[in-house]
């Protein structure tokens, strides 16, 4: 995508001709005089092409380019040498002058442990350079090495005192299209349950509305709101910012394992963004370490690409939970929360995908309109929900897909590896309100190891309250799917659609005080099994007594 153009064209402030510099024997001597120091002092403030030769653009730009490099800032690169400095100061100049930056060719940039942060507002090419970034010590864990912020400031809503789940206009006249971030501290929902379980989450939402308040209804309000405590609109940024280019290797930390998150990368907190052909590794992992937030961390924002990216799966490591029991410990490359249409293209991982020593590489919250495409990513995953989600010419590692939320889930031509195609996150109510597609996809389990294969995975007891009612897919579509189960256990009994989500529910006395919304209905296409084994409804088969299976074709 071609960035801005800047047009930053050097012309003088004064136009003199030869004709107004030959002095006229009428003039007195002292006119003349005063007319050759008028024509001196304007000569010193302003390039002239006759008196004096024009200065360079700038300090710091490269020239006849425009271009701010690190080098003009005092960036060494050599690889030893701590560049965070001039990092920053390169791009201050580049902010206040709205020129693009540049990586010095062949550089290697040390980053150690100084609190500090550049903030990036325009196009970057980081191009063939290296980035060293030490987290051995450092001053502030949270603080990012990148920052990529909104132009624009944003401000309270007001007059808005409740909204309803897929409201088409708010009432309210904005001076732009807007990020439109609603919350309600009264309401807690996402209740965790598990060896991680919490008090919950404020009830919020994050939406799209034009000047005149209508919803984009591509990513509609998904919540009843009765009472509103804050509401805030972020004017969306309209011209895109590209940042290219760049191999960046973290040095790991060696902090003690605890959910104390390192951020220490790129978040992006702009709308309208795409970063293209950037490379992320990790060096120095140990037996012990913190987690990490995201190497790219995208956050309140909408409409952002990534593309042409390698990034790397951490290390798993082990810590204890709040239920005081011993858990791994989520920690990634890639985080994106709050954020809407957020896509990522021909993208990858650089260790294997299988290998369950690295966590999943992902993990996002409050997100709506979520793409892989061309992907090659260890695990999919959305926390605290997701609404609208697609998968489509892409393979998916040990992780496989693990989402809560609302709307349509569509898989396409992919392949997963995982104990399910996709696993409804138990700790956070195994719920999705909307419908399943799977069409021309792959499915091995547990990575060919031998296992029971179900489909659709998740548990729900029932008797735990998430702070919301709790859905399965209304409507699952399975259309042309091969499950190779070549690899399976003795006396097994065929892969299952849905695995057993409650073990103590096989009969009517079992009470859910918080009932559960079963699937009315799933639909197979050309589903087929490499053991030659029948599709099965679930090892609980009366839980899911109600459900409707209509099979077109196959096996």
């Amino acid at each position: 995508m071609p960035g801005p153009s800047y047009g930053h064209e050097r012309k003088s402030m004064l136009s003199i001709s030869e004709k107004s510099l030959v002095f006229r024997p009428r003039y007195g001597v002292m006119t003349r005089l005063y007319m050759v120091v008028a024509v001196m002092a304007l000569c010193l403030c302003a390039p002239c092409p006759f008196v004096c030769s024009a200065k360079p653009a700038a300090e710091g730009v490269e020239k006849g380019t425009d271009v701010v490099r690190y080098g003009k800032f005092g960036a060494r690169g050599d690889g030893v040498t701590d560049d965070i400095d001039a990092i920053v100061k390169a791009h201050e100049f580049a902010n206040q002058n709205g020129l693009p930056v540049r990586a010095d060719d062949g550089a290697t940039y040390y980053i150690g442990g100084k609190d500090r942060t550049a903030v990036i507002q325009t196009d970057t090419d980081f191009g063939s350079a290296k980035f060293i970034i030490d987290d051995t010590s450092v001053e502030n864990r949270r603080a990012h090495i990148f920052v990529v912020p909104s132009t624009r400031e944003s401000f309270d809503l007001k007059g808005i005192s409740s909204l309803k789940r897929n409201q088409p206009r708010i009432n309210a006249s904005l001076p732009d299209a807007c990020l439109v971030s609603v919350t309600n501290s009264r309401v807690k929902h996402y209740i965790r349950y598990g060896a991680n379980r919490d008090r919950g989450a404020s009830q919020t939402d994050t939406f799209i509305a034009d000047r005149d308040g209508a919803v984009d209804m591509n990513a509609p309000i998904i919540w009843d709101f009765d009472q509103i405590t804050r509401i805030t609109a972020q004017p969306i940024d309209k011209t895109p910012l590209t940042i290219t280019g760049g191999h960046f290797t973290t040095i790991a930390n060696r902090a003690e394992s605890t959910y104390a998150y390192y951020g220490r990368g790129i978040a992006i907190r702009r709308s309208n963004v795409v970063v293209d052909g950037l490379e992320h590794r990790i060096d120095g992992e140990g037996d012990h370490g913190a987690p990490y937030s995201g190497f790219i961390n995208i956050g309140n924002c909408f409409n952002v690409t990534v593309q042409n990216t390698v990034l790397t799966g951490h290390k798993t490591y082990r810590t204890i939970g709040s239920a005081g029991v011993g858990v791994s410990m989520g920690t990634y490359d890639i985080s994106v929360s709050r954020a809407l249409n957020v896509s990522f293209v021909n993208c990858s991982q650089t260790n294997d995908i299988k290998n369950s020593k690295y966590w999943g590489i992902m993990g996002s919250n409050y997100c709506k309109n979520l793409l892989l495409d061309r992907c090659t990513f260890s695990r999919f995953d959305a926390h605290k929900g997701v609404a609208n989600a697609t998968i489509r010419n892409s393979t998916l590692g040990h992780m496989g897909i693990n989402a809560i939320g609302s709307g349509t889930f569509l898989v396409e031509n992919t392949t997963v590896y995982g104990r399910t195609f996709i696993n409804l996150r138990p700790d956070y109510g195994s719920t999705w309100r909307g419908e399943f597609v799977l069409r021309n996809c792959v499915f091995v389990p547990a990575c060919g190891k031998p296992v029971t294969a179900s489909l659709i995975g998740g548990s729900y007891s029932g008797q735990h309250d998430f702070g919301y009612t709790c859905y399965m897919p209304e409507r699952i579509t399975m259309d042309t799917l091969h499950i190779d189960d070549t690899q399976h256990p003795d006396n097994y009994p065929g892969p299952a659609i849905f695995a057993n989500f409650n073990r103590r529910f096989t009969d009517d006395s079992y009470v859910e005080k918080y009932p559960y919304i079963k699937t009315k209905e799933v639909i197979l296409k050309n589903v087929t099994t490499a053991s030659g084994r029948p599709l099965r409804l679930s090892d609980n088969p009366f839980m899911f007594k109600d459900v409707t299976v209509r099979s077109t074709s196959g096996k």
